[in-house]
This record gives structure tokens, C-alpha cells and sequence, in this order.
């Protein structure tokens, strides 16, 4: 058995997992985000309401673990931002700890139980608030140790042209530092900002799907940007990986018809063909983070 938490900017949440289908939630507790000691009060609480001593604690945090230096980054918990997270919570709590990114750990519960079951190699895709991505091949995250790999939205890459006839896009500014990210330009945010450039008027990334859905032409042009815009580096992610499923998380994958857009679109891309989807809505909806984090635990703890 093993002690599971899903770490957000605003509630933590804990599971006791005995296995990946059999996950215990406890009720979730507010995120002390300024104070450590708090933190780690708020966790030991969680692990003293399970009936005995857990192999290990694992957590998913949304953010990253810098593999050469070993420090969290984690900036909307201030309190865990640029600690040596990982000695300070078993130093803490007198018990090993891992800990992955939240995209990381949605790709190890779609690998392990949603649509990448069966697979050897799954990229999972978050299409969200921002676009990130985890890898995982024969069942372990690719950032067993923590680290970036899986971040495909983060490079300078977006298409300046796209789109039937193709339009002009300016290199939008990304919050990672960079311009032309593919996370300025296909997330939520991203679809919305294409959609004020072409058209002049603020709309939401739900509007302006519905009013595709619906036949508008505005709408209909923002989207057939925004698709040519993210198969071609998602392409480039699947040739490079040999993933045979791409599971879709994130505000995004909501919409069923988007997402077979991406992935006809994708698979006109790549050079192994497939006659099946490729790119899909994943399959757990439902705490995502915190199934991830229980399969990373006990995947630590197998003979």
C-alpha cells in the first residue's frame, strides 16, 4: 500500500492505493501554499488515517523537478518552489517519496487504465490552460528522475502561416519566455487569441468551438488555423516517440469533433499510417493526477 496525493495551487488531495483499481480518497484539504511546515502538517495528517506504515509517499505536483539540481519548480506553491523537495518531505515525514509532473502522472493513468491500455508507447497531450504532454514507454515515465522531457509546447515552432487559404499569425508572447510557442498558440488561451488576430472580437475557446460546430465561418476558419497549426509539431512528437496512442486531457479534449480533427489532420502527417485514431479523448476524467501518482508509487514498490 502506498499513500497517493494530487498537489494543486488550491486543495491537495490523498488516496490510500493498494493497487491502480483500488484508490482510496480522503476528503481534500486546502493547499497551505506560504508555509511549509503547514504543508507537511496537512500531508502527515492524511497518512496517519491509513491502518498501517505505507511502502512510500508519491506525488503529483504541477510543476517540475530539475533534474540537475534536484529543486522543485513549482510557482504557485511558494512554499515548495525551490526547495530540494524530495529530501525535505522524507526528511519530514520518515518515509521515500517520489514525485512527477501532473501531465506525467495523466499519462501514466491513461497508459496504465484509459486509452493507452494495450500500448508499448503513449504520449498523452493536455490541451488546456496551457499544452503539455508526458511520455511513457513499457509503463515508466521517460522522467523517472523528474525533468522536461514531454514538454512539446514549449519551443519557438508555431507556423506563422496556416490554414485553407493560409493566413498570416504573429509569434504570440509565451509565458515561458519564449515567442512562438506552441503553448501561446494552441492552448484555450492560445485558440482564443488566433480568433481575436483573424476577426477582431473576444470570444471564448467554448464559443468558438460551439459556433464551429454550428457552421460559423468565423469559427470555422479560427479552427482549421488552429489544427494546421498543432498536427504539424505533434507530428513530429509521434515520429519521434513511435507512440501508437496520443490520449487528450485538458478543456480541450472536451470537444469530441475537435479532437478527430486534430488527429485526421496528424495522421495526414506522419510516417507510420494508421487506419484507427491516433489521437483521442482520454479516458480518466476523473482524477487523473491522483491515479498517476498512485501508479508511480506502486510501480516503485513491484518485485
Amino acid at each position: 500500500m502506498i499513500v497517493c496525493f494530487d498537489i494543486g495551487g488550491t486543495a491537495i488531495k490523498g488516496a490510500a492505493a493498494y493497487s491502480p483499481d483500488d484508490i482510496r480518497p480522503f476528503p481534500r484539504q486546502p493547499t497551505p501554499s506560504g508555509d511549509f511546515d503547514a504543508f507537511v502538517a496537512t500531508m502527515a495528517h492524511v497518512i496517519a488515517q491509513v491502518d498501517e506504515r505505507p511502502a512510500c509517499i508519491a506525488l503529483s505536483i504541477t510543476g517540475i523537478i530539475d533534474p540537475d539540481t534536484g529543486l522543485a519548480v513549482v510557482a504557485n506553491i511558494p512554499c515548495i518552489h525551490g526547495r530540494p523537495l524530495k529530501q525535505d518531505l522524507e526528511a519530514a515525514l520518515g518515509l521515500p517519496v517520489l514525485i512527477a509532473n501532473d501531465a506525467d502522472c495523466f499519462v501514466l493513468a491513461e497508459s496504465a487504465l484509459g486509452a493507452g491500455r494495450g500500448h508499448r508507447v503513449v504520449f498523452g497531450v493536455i490541451l488546456g490552460t496551457g499544452v503539455g504532454g508526458g511520455l511513457v514507454i513499457n509503463q515508466t515515465l521517460i522522467n523517472s528522475d523528474g525533468g522536461f522531457a514531454g514538454e512539446w509546447g514549449h519551443a519557438p515552432i508555431a507556423a506563422t502561416e496556416a490554414g485553407t487559404p493560409p493566413v498570416h499569425l504573429p509569434r504570440f508572447q509565451c509565458g515561458c519566455g519564449q515567442i512562438g510557442c506552441i503553448d501561446a498558440t494552441c492552448s484555450a488561451r492560445g485558440l482564443e487569441k488566433i480568433h481575436q488576430h483573424l476577426h477582431q472580437v473576444q470570444l471564448t475557446s467554448e464559443e468558438i468551438v460551439e459556433g464551429w460546430q454550428k457552421g460559423d465561418a468565423a469559427a470555422s476558419q479560427t479552427i482549421s488555423v488552429f489544427v494546421d497549426v498543432i498536427a504539424g509539431p505533434l507530428a513530429l512528437v509521434i515520429n519521434t516517440t513511435g507512440t501508437t496512442i496520443v490520449p487528450v486531457g485538458g478543456g480541450l479534449s472536451n470537444a469530441p469533433n475537435l479532437m478527430s480533427a486534430i488527429d485526421v489532420a496528424v495522421r495526414k502527417r506522419i510516417l507510420r499510417q494508421f487506419t484507427r485514431p491516433l489521437v483521442v479523448p482520454a479516458q480518466c476524467r476523473i482524477e487523473p493526477g491522483l491515479i498517476g501518482a498512485a501508479i508511480l508509487g506502486l510501480n516503485s514498490n513491484r518485485p
